[in-house]
């Protein structure tokens, strides 16, 4: 399988890219505008790395050629990325999408949960929420991913909860959301059209 991973120099993307190299042969391509860390471990047999920017039109077109998957870990423009890829993934005839957001976004947050993380309390969860919404308006085969807070931990122990659900905890660790990803692009009905969220056990 080809895989592209959009933001692979974040910490979300160089965990999930780890990830695929150790419990699979696909084969990934690693988009990101600052290449550097991305050296370390390279595997010139299963990676490519792109240097690009996903606003850009033509990067992005030329990232996406013969991709089956992509996922896309990103900050800054967040609303703006998701619409990039909206447009210019059905002309690359690619349809898998899974995409980061954070949660919070549909105030599903309980007041069980001790964390002040909800839109209505949030403004900065608005982008993201933004992204969500243009991304479930389009006709991709998405998984919007909804994570907790996330850390080191080496823990692959994580519910996850259906949009419309409240949120079952605080946060979530990199290597479970790594695992859910590689579960999403190996089965394409797995989360289909959904939104998930995923918080420790």
């Amino acid at each position: 399988m080809r895989i592209l991973i959009i933001g692979a120099s974040g910490s979300i993307g160089q965990v999930t890219r780890k990830y695929f190299i150790q419990h699979s042969s696909d084969y990934l391509t690693l988009m990101a505008r600052h290449t550097t860390s991305l050296q370390k471990d390279f595997n010139p047999n299963r990676e490519q790395i792109f240097s690009g920017d996903a606003l850009d039109q033509q990067q992005l077109q030329a990232a996406l050629e013969k991709q089956e998957v992509v996922f896309a870990a990103v900050s800054g423009q967040i609303p703006q990325i998701a619409q990039a890829l909206v447009e210019q993934m059905p002309r690359a005839h690619v349809q898998r999408l899974i995409f980061i957001t954070s949660m919070g976004i549909y105030n599903e947050i309980p007041p069980t949960v001790e964390i002040s993380g909800n839109l209505k309390d949030n403004p900065a969860l608005k982008p993201y929420r933004q992204a969500a919404d243009i991304i479930e308006a389009s006709k991709l085969n998405y998984t919007i991913i909804r994570p907790g807070w996330f850390d080191n931990a080496a823990d692959t122990d994580y519910q996850l909860t259906q949009k419309g659900e409240l949120f079952g905890g605080h946060d979530v660790s990199r290597i479970s959301i790594a695992n859910l990803v590689f579960r999403l692009a190996h089965d394409p009905q797995l989360g289909s059209r959904a939104s998930l969220g995923i918080n420790r056990v």
